[in-house]
């Protein structure tokens, strides 16, 4: 069995929470669905590259999302989320990705 990439993970929890939220207009569900994702990636950064770099990982998620919403009133939420989203999963592949030993 192969384990899903934490970029997959990471893509999956910004825009899945955006569109939650957005869709059904209730933001909670759309946080519920940002930090299913965010703890399933944070595990597989932990499992993968250890403890300091799942916590810096998280951090970049968390911060991704805050970005992207004085992001949105700039380029529109749409554009926002897919950037945010984007330089989140290049961070995932580059720096949680990879397996120790």
């Amino acid at each position: 069995m192969t384990a899903v990439p934490s970029a997959v993970l990471t893509t999956a929890g910004l825009l899945g929470g955006y569109t939650v939220a957005r869709t059904t207009g209730n933001r909670p569900a759309g946080g519920a669905v940002l930090a299913a994702f965010g703890a399933a990636a944070f595990e597989t950064w932990r499992r993968r590259a250890g403890v300091g770099t799942a916590v810096a990982l998280t951090g970049v998620y968390a911060g991704a999302f805050g970005l992207a919403h004085p992001l949105a009133r700039r380029v529109g939420a749409w554009p926002a989320v897919l950037g945010v989203a984007a330089a989140t999963a290049a961070a995932a592949t580059l720096a949680g990705d990879r397996d120790r030993g």
